[in-house]
């Protein structure tokens, strides 16, 4: 027997299985509907902003030495 399971989008009850090639989403249109909202930014992971090139320590003195690193955040 297949597991049935919440369709993360709609909230329908679907099989999930290799027979429903949407899973765990109901359907295609759930699924493009939960693509857009990540594409929108409606969903967001929490966490450590990522170095950028603002963090970088490019200074003269730094660039004389040849060594650019990270500047210390806190």
């Amino acid at each position: 027997m297949a597991i049935q399971v919440k369709c993360p989008q709609c909230g329908k009850m679907t099989e999930y299985s290799d027979k429903n090639p949407w899973r765990p989403f109901c359907c295609e249109r759930c699924k493009i509907i939960d693509l857009g909202a990540w594409a929108n930014e409606d969903y967001v992971i929490h966490g450590r902003p990522i170095e950028g090139d603002d963090d970088l320590d490019i200074s003269k003195d730094s660039l004389a030495k040849g060594k650019i690193h990270t500047k210390k955040i806190y």
